[in-house]
């Protein structure tokens, strides 16, 4: 799914507001983001209950391969995103259609 396509999800959502624009929900999905960015910038975490928890982890420096010539190479030390869903979500997504 797109960003597109989230806004038209949620536009012809049954829980939203008639009369709501495209314009006024992407300002409101862009804040959501924005926010749950400084959040894990921040406090190192994000929880949503029922969806999952996005956290800063972080990764030792390690020695690599290029796949195309075979030579060692070294990669920094670097901070990324994990997510681990929950427990709601892994039901939900493991449901048969």
């Amino acid at each position: 799914m797109t960003k597109a396509e989230l806004i038209d999800a949620i536009a012809q959502s049954k829980s939203v507001p008639e009369g709501l624009s495209k314009k006024a929900i992407q300002a409101v999905v862009d804040s959501t983001f924005e926010e749950m960015r400084k959040s894990i910038k921040k406090d190192e975490r994000f929880s949503f209950p029922g969806f999952g928890t996005f956290s800063k982890k972080k990764r030792s420096a390690r020695t690599g391969r290029n796949p195309q010539t075979g030579e060692e190479i070294k990669i920094k030390a670097q901070t990324t995103v994990g997510f681990k869903p929950a427990q709601a979500l892994k039901d939900f997504v493991g449901k048969g259609k």
